[in-house]
């Protein structure tokens, strides 16, 4: 009896066998709560005479979609389209908003980041001013600032303002662009600039071993550049400039309804997907300019001192020295706020972006009362983003931090 009772008081003793035993509590936990809430909502679907299944996705899709990217591509036509495509169309203009929305709000936050650390007056009062403004006007009212207030003052569909004479224009129902379409031989072109993508990479690889090994800088931006740029280019020339551009055609004379720019006739951006770019891209950026500030002064001023002191110009102090140190402070908030401008982009249904919370949890819901099916289809494309932000972020942030040698 002593000697059972002493090794129970072992066995409890031990970090080991306790964590084990508690971390085995807490998957039992977890597993008799997914099957109380599965369990649950069988239960009640029962009672209302309702059932769990796909099956919905396959039926014709009856509402329209305002022109996008990814009506373009799911080729969407009312009464023939399915709601699946529309579950599609909706990843695609999330993921459009997000993505490019990322790269503006990156760009403008550092570049504020760094003006409110300047030693001109001018430049440090506006990013401050910017910075304190942005940030604390609420997402959605700046959302409506830019649709309401901006957007929709534009001149009507028979009016236009020219940006560049014929070939950019905007009025209330978007901005037109010049499209681009390939024609035969274009291929090469495009196998070119992939080829002269990892010949950069190659240069670059060359250009870092080659100041290791021997102290000298190689100008590693300009020859990338020329060879993204050359490369590609000669090519194009070669097989005969395949490319045709478009322009946007307005047309001033005719029929009062024909009037305006054509449909179908070079590229349309609509004022929701850039009242929605504009609102995250600028509201994101003044919390990306706070933490690169932030990381900016948590490097010791020693290093920019010692850079000063051996020649270095500002601009190359702050390039080569201060931003390198800062990145590895930079980067974990940074990871936070891109999975924000992610998720915030369901904001966009407040003025009827096609995006994943408008069409598909919102009008197709609506229709076909699918509730549990939709609303998890929704939560897994927000969850596939957020890990694969995520992924790539810690996987840029053990490139870029320091290691010692």
């Amino acid at each position: 009896m002593t000697t059972g009772t002493s090794a129970i008081t072992r066995l409890m003793n031990d970090t080991r066998s306790r964590s084990l035993f508690f971390q085995f509590l807490l998957l039992a936990g977890i597993i008799l709560g997914l099957w109380w809430i599965v369990d649950n909502t069988v239960t009640n679907l029962s009672q209302q005479n309702k059932s769990v299944g796909f099956g919905f996705l396959f039926q014709t899709a009856g509402f329209q979609i305002n022109t996008t990217l990814g009506t373009w591509m799911f080729d969407y036509q009312v009464g023939k389209s399915t709601y699946l495509d529309v579950y599609y169309i909706g990843i695609v203009n999330t993921f459009i908003v997000a993505f490019f929305g990322i790269f503006a709000a990156t760009f403008i936050g550092f570049l504020l980041g760094i003006m409110r650390l300047s030693q001109n007056f001018v430049l440090r009062m506006f990013a401050t001013s910017y910075v304190e403004v942005v940030r604390n006007v609420p997402l959605l009212l700046q959302l409506f600032f830019w649709y309401f207030a901006v957007l929709r003052t534009m001149p009507n569909k028979r009016g236009k303002i020219e940006i560049i004479p014929d070939v950019i224009g905007v009025n209330i129902t978007g901005l037109y662009l010049p499209a681009a379409l390939p024609a035969e031989g274009f291929g090469a072109t495009v196998y070119a600039f992939l080829a002269a993508v990892l010949i950069t990479f190659g240069v670059h690889h060359f250009a870092k071993r080659r100041q290791l090994n021997t102290g000298k800088t190689f100008p590693t931006f300009w020859a990338g550049l020329g060879i993204l740029v050359l490369i590609p280019l000669m090519v194009f020339n070669l097989t005969g400039s395949p490319l045709v551009w478009e322009f946007p055609e307005f047309k001033e004379t005719g029929a009062i309804l024909r009037r305006g720019y054509q449909q179908g006739v070079g590229i349309l951006i609509i004022p929701e997907m850039i009242a929605v770019w504009l609102a995250l891209s600028l509201y994101t950026s003044a919390f990306i300019a706070e933490i690169v500030r932030a990381g900016i002064l948590a490097v010791n001023k020693g290093q920019t001192e010692a850079s000063m002191a051996l020649g270095l110009k500002p601009g190359r102090v702050l390039r080569l020295v201060i931003i390198p140190q800062a990145m590895r402070i930079i980067i974990p908030p940074l990871t936070s706020q891109y999975l924000n401008l992610t998720k915030n982009s369901s904001l966009a249904v407040a003025i009827a972006y096609p995006e994943l919370v408008s069409i598909f949890a919102g009008t197709a819901l609506n229709q076909v009362g699918r509730e549990i099916e939709m609303v998890f289809m929704m939560m897994s494309v927000y969850l596939t983003f957020s890990i694969i932000t995520s992924v790539f972020m810690n996987w840029f942030n053990s490139r870029v931090k320091l290691t010692e040698r």
